[in-house]
């Protein structure tokens, strides 16, 4: 019955977003690097799962659990002896200060569950039910089970519900005399929490079930939204967070069970998860169910995630839906913060985000400006590493009259030929001669880098930023909702400008000069669609390296090349005269 786990590192896992713009700034990098020694300008004329894999982890939670007696005692563990059924459909919705649950007595399942305090893409309360998929799939709650499936399909059938606490209780119950079924969900008038209770019970046996999520999850407004949700669980034993994307499991349900933190599904923004009270073995099953989606107005079938969560004849277990809003989640149990994954890049990300998160509340009530204003404190922290790489630039561009004689003596030679050696070896000898290193010059893009994949990812996972305005940028978490995208050709521009007043490590080759242009258009191929805070940080970085740059200049420093160093004679022996 239960099937093993693929993880989230097979060999079909797609590169992450963060490694594809690593990538491409390495190999802008290997552009800036390569091309002084690779370019011969022409002679001078009279005139850039994890992985973390569920299958390869030491302590993999074991298969689905075997029908046997839940250990805790259930509040109501008698069934009727007599047929418990509703004489009619119903469906009735709950609120709280939070929610806005719909339930149907069809299956005990929920219609519609609203957040209030949050609007979808479109600007309309969030929903986080798929109600185009679920009439599909079946609707949130329903009952899967881990065995064979009694006669009475829960699923369909009509409960009998009964309302309590004060309207925020609600309780279904649905018999035939021979299986007995149970579901009961609590909630509080202000919190993200409830409690949930689940019951299966045939000829008084307990029959191990799970409570399933199916057809996707949280805001389906976004670009690509299924790509963005998930199933995940916290395991205990490897103390790790393992995240399943939707396509996972198209080969059949992954059932896995375990000591987990907590379980369940979420989308970029927002997660609904169990917290198992205690150590018990808890089970998740991940499914994926190929659905319609539409984007751009066009329909295409796409992988969705859909989550069961339970296992155990009696399931009772608190259940978060909500936002992943890292405050909240500490109140709610400090080990749900780790459903935030700021991923490989945590150390710089999360730090980045809270000081982000301390400007806005303390200094600028906007995320906008507060990005502005931590990326010119970076710039100004980075500026005397970028004062030595300038000073770098300028010594390699004194030395290219050398490079160039060095080059011109080995024209022609191929890269298998054994002198090619010999010319990096003069190269690098000229180098440590002067005091130059060649990597210099790449150093300020190099240090931007993790800044670049740390705002890249806060963007990707703080809700505070999510909706976030600043100025005409309706949120800063997505592109630029514009014909013409106004921050991304700033940017380009404010690239050619500072490209334009750097200094060059080559003298007179326009060739190169050409190919170092043909930086800021990548650089706004890549930026184009990626979220407009994240092009604000780099356009600010630009803004600031122009200032840095017009300081520099004025301060007219040259650069004197380090006259060679002769070696000392060696002293005279005294003695004797003969």
């Amino acid at each position: 019955m239960a099937e093993q786990s693929k993880g989230n590192g097979g060999p079909n896992q797609e590169i992450s977003m963060e490694k594809r713009l690593l990538l491409a700034f390495l190999l802008m990098g290997a552009v800036l690097f390569l091309t002084p020694y690779f370019y011969h300008p022409p002679p001078p004329s009279p005139e850039t799962e994890t992985a973390e894999a569920p299958a390869a982890e030491p302590a993999a939670p074991s298969e689905a659990p075997p029908a046997v007696e839940e250990t805790r005692a259930p509040a109501e563990a008698s069934p009727p002896a007599g047929a418990v059924a509703a004489e009619a459909e119903e469906t009735f919705t709950l609120e709280t200060d939070v929610y806005r649950v719909t339930f149907s007595n069809r299956g005990a399942v929920v219609t519609s569950w609203i957040l209030k305090n949050y609007t979808d893409g479109s600007g309309a309360p969030l929903e986080l039910v798929n109600q185009r998929a679920a009439p599909e799939v079946g609707y949130p709650f329903q009952i899967d089970f881990l065995g064979p499936a009694p006669a009475l399909d829960p699923n369909s059938g009509l409960f009998a519900v009964t309302r309590s606490d004060g309207g925020l209780g609600v309780e279904f119950e649905l018999s035939d005399g021979v299986t007995f079924y149970r579901k009961v969900f609590r909630f509080t008038q202000d919190g993200y929490v409830c409690d949930v209770e689940s019951e299966v019970r045939h000829q008084g046996n307990p029959v191990p079930h799970l409570l399933v999520w199916r057809g996707g999850f949280g805001d389906l407004t976004v670009p690509v939204a299924p790509k963005q949700q998930h199933t995940l669980y916290y395991s205990l034993s490897d103390d790790k967070l393992i995240v399943n994307k939707p396509d996972e499991a198209e080969d059949g349900p992954i059932t896995l069970q375990g000591k987990f933190s907590f379980a369940g599904i979420e989308d970029a923004y927002f997660a609904a998860v169990a917290l198992p009270r205690d150590s018990a073995a808890f089970t998740i099953r991940t499914y994926t169910d190929k659905l319609a989606y539409v984007e751009a107005e066009q329909e295409k079938q796409m992988p969705h995630a859909g989550a069961g969560i339970g296992g155990a004849g009696l399931n009772h277990f608190p259940l978060f839906v909500g936002p992943k809003d890292l405050d909240l989640l500490k109140q709610i149990d400090p080990r749900l913060q780790q459903i935030v994954d700021f991923g490989w890049f945590s150390f710089l990300a999360k730090p980045l985000f809270l000081v982000l998160k301390w400007v806005h509340n303390n200094w600028i009530p906007n995320y906008g400006w507060a990005i502005v204003v931590v990326t010119v404190g970076i710039n100004i922290i980075m500026f005397p590493l970028k004062l030595t790489s300038l000073k770098s630039m300028k010594k390699m561009q004194a030395l290219q009259p050398e490079v160039k004689r060095i080059q011109e003596k080995y024209k022609g030679i191929s890269m298998r030929d054994p002198r090619k050696q010999k010319q990096n070896e003069e190269l690098m000898e000229l180098y440590q001669k002067h005091g130059v290193n060649p990597m210099g010059g790449c150093l300020p893009m190099v240090l931007q880098i993790p800044f670049f994949i740390a705002f890249y990812k806060v963007l990707r996972v703080a809700i505070e930023l999510r909706g976030a305005e600043w100025l005409w940028v309706t949120d800063l978490s997505q592109p630029e909702h514009l014909p013409i995208r106004i921050l991304p050709v700033t940017m380009v521009m404010s690239q050619f400008l500072m490209q334009k007043m750097t200094p060059t490590t080559a003298v007179g080759s326009s060739g190169q000069q050409r190919i170092m242009y043909m930086m800021p258009l990548m650089m706004g191929f890549l930026f184009y669609g990626v979220s407009s805070g994240l092009v604000l940080y780099w356009l600010t970085s630009n803004i600031v390296g122009v200032a840095q740059q017009l300081i520099i200049n004025r301060m007219g420093e040259k650069v004197q090349m380090p006259a060679e160093k002769k070696p000392e004679p060696k002293p005279r022996r005294k003695g004797r005269r003969r």
